[in-house]
């Protein structure tokens, strides 16, 4: 076996153990278990919601309106006679999706720019900070209110405004890894092999920020939820009839004397999954911390 066969394997051994201790951790912090059986319960009823409830989200009854939660109807009916424990399983499946979407969009822009901008300095760095600096003067709800603004309403521009507003904290982040990570021994003598710069921030300089990454990751799930809950609780999210959490909290508020299970039951949704992504972001940031 060649010396470079040995290399990679040690390199897959000490991965292997490395993410064993950071499992080992994780499992031992019972608040990061906690979120992530309360963020296992709300994909359970995405994913389940049509076994879960024989209602439709949009179907209206106006025999049934605004009835208070029973057998028939666990969480009660909103102002058309709709199911609120159906629209609320439904709505989990946009929120997920609005977290999935908006995270993507900011790692797929944002990793990548402040890698480039760390790594290679001068003018580049510059330059994209000073882009970065504009974006952050805005705050990040306010960045996404005037997307949707400029795009339109909508689930899928909420995605997008939500995307946009969470590029600077990951150019940021990694920026800031990347610049610490580069003037290790091992990038150095990468260098003096020849490999090239390319392929020395992708095999690694990448791999050694992916700590960062996947904390940020969850707590900014949490606030693209957050974000868009707000964006429709404005009326710039979703459209009626969609079972979005915000938009059931905005309707809500006009029955909160008569029928308060129109906002106490949306508003729970997402204080739990906020929650969760929370708890469990701050358990992969204990686990993943080397101190």
């Amino acid at each position: 076996m060649d010396n470079v066969a040995v290399e990679r394997q040690v390199k897959g051994l000490s991965r292997e153990s490395e993410y064993a201790q950071i499992l080992c951790h994780l499992r031992r912090n019972r608040l990061a278990m906690a979120g992530l059986a309360v963020l296992a319960v709300f994909l359970l009823c995405a994913l389940l919601a049509p076994v879960l409830t024989p209602y439709s989200p949009t179907t209206t009854n106006f025999a049934r309106v605004l009835e208070a939660p029973s057998r028939e109807h666990l969480l009660g009916t909103d102002e058309l006679g709709r199911d609120v424990f159906a629209r609320i399983l439904y709505g989990s499946r946009i929120s997920l999706a609005i977290g999935v979407i908006s995270v993507g969009i900011g790692m797929l822009i944002g990793v990548p720019a402040g890698a480039l901008s760390g790594f290679y300095g001068g003018k580049f760095d510059l330059f994209t900070q000073r882009i970065i600096d504009i974006m952050i003067a805005f705050p990040g709800i306010l960045l996404a209110i005037v997307v949707v603004t400029v795009l339109g309403v909508g689930v899928e521009n909420v995605m997008i405004a939500t995307g946009i507003a969470s590029i600077p904290i990951y150019t940021r982040l990694v920026r800031g890894s990347v610049l610490s990570v580069k003037k290790q021994g091992y990038v150095a003598a990468a260098r003096a092999l020849g490999i090239g710069n390319f392929r020395i921030i992708v095999r690694h300089v990448l791999p050694n920020c992916l700590g960062p990454i996947i904390v940020q990751s969850t707590f900014q799930f949490a606030t693209a939820i957050l974000w868009a809950a707000g964006l429709g609780f404005l009326g710039l999210g979703a459209q009626p009839p969609t079972p979005e959490w915000g938009a059931m909290l905005s309707k809500g508020r006009e029955y909160i004397r008569v029928a308060h299970h129109l906002t106490t039951y949306p508003g729970l949704a997402i204080l739990l999954m906020i929650l969760g992504f929370n708890l469990l972001g701050d358990g992969l940031r204990d686990a993943m911390d080397p101190k």
